[in-house]
């Protein structure tokens, strides 16, 4: 908890899904002074900007959680889009945090960045041995160069900047938005929408052969926290559950916990995405003590009922 008191911390895309559990367990853990402005009040894309903004609010500590994400369709769409913004933002903000004096800094990377066919599970030695799936690679080897920025930057000049892989999220809160939106609250949208509508079947990309891991968000951000806290080495660590999931078993939960009873439909034509996912997350225990707690049962139900709730079903 000392760690925190009277630090002026500052969190990229704070309003956003994870920054706002971010934000949230921040306060929490004792610090009082927690900056999390909005993408219209400080534009990362802009070098000018950016140094405006660290030498007016002189914070002691970044964590970068901001990015342009999505999911397989978006990533298809705006290769080009999510490339230049997810490495220009974290590039120029690296760099003024350096020349600022931040005392520690906290990026935040993605699991996209493993090669294609990673060993399982995927340990941090193996994050350069091939490269990633084709479909959101643009997006994965932008976030994967940051790591390559925060090493040399430490080497130079003694810059304290940690990076942390978290593996895909969920939870209240997420993006629910079917172009642009991740595999746990699509299926939880169009679930609950076919069961409104009284719809026979749902349609899913893929074969529902692949298999995920997910970290609750609530988790995600006492990791970051713990990370910030109690790391300073070069080396990355992953953040997850350390727990596998086939797709095809996931949608069932998911169909469970909206009450849809109806078919499920695959849809073969469209990509699959990385075939399987599953983190090696010892390091992040034995580093800073950290482990995932909320069961995958118990976090869809939170968040299936957040979504309820917000939209009113």
């Amino acid at each position: 908890m000392s760690f925190w008191a009277g630090r002026r911390v500052l969190v990229t895309g704070g309003g956003g899904f994870l920054g706002r559990a971010l934000v949230e367990t921040l306060g929490k853990r004792g610090a009082g002074d927690v900056l999390a402005p909005r993408s219209a009040e400080l534009d990362l894309r802009e070098r000018d900007a950016v140094r405006a903004a660290l030498e007016r609010e002189k914070p002691d500590v970044v964590v970068h959680a901001a990015a342009v994400v999505g999911g397989i369709g978006a990533n298809r769409a705006h290769p080009g889009r999510f490339f230049y913004e997810n490495a220009i933002m974290g590039i120029q903000l690296i760099e003024e945090a350096r020349r600022a004096g931040v005392a520690k800094f906290v990026c935040l990377g993605t699991i996209c960045a493993y090669p294609k066919f990673t060993p399982v599970p995927f340990r941090e030695e193996d994050l350069w041995n091939g490269y990633p799936e084709e479909t959101n690679a643009p997006y994965g080897l932008a976030k994967k160069m940051l790591l390559v920025q925060l090493q040399a930057y430490r080497q130079e000049y003694g810059f304290d900047g940690i990076y942390l892989l978290p593996v895909n999220l969920y939870g209240p809160r997420d993006n629910f938005d079917l172009a642009t939106s991740h595999v746990i609250p699509a299926m939880i949208r169009k679930f609950l929408e076919a069961r409104a509508s009284g719809a026979s079947e749902v349609v899913l990309w893929g074969d529902g052969s692949p298999t995920r891991e997910f970290l609750y968000v609530d988790d995600a951000a006492e990791g970051i926290a713990a990370a910030a806290e109690g790391y300073d080495g070069a080396e990355p660590v992953n953040l997850g559950s350390g727990e596998e999931i086939v797709v095809r078993d996931l949608a069932r939960l998911v169909a469970d916990a909206t009450g849809y009873a109806g078919a499920i439909r695959w849809d073969a034509s469209q990509p699959n995405g990385q075939p399987r996912r599953r983190l090696d997350v010892a390091r992040a225990e034995r580093l800073f003590g950290w482990r995932a707690r909320t069961p995958l049962a118990e976090g869809l139900a939170a968040t299936v009922g957040w979504f309820r709730k917000d939209r009113g079903i």
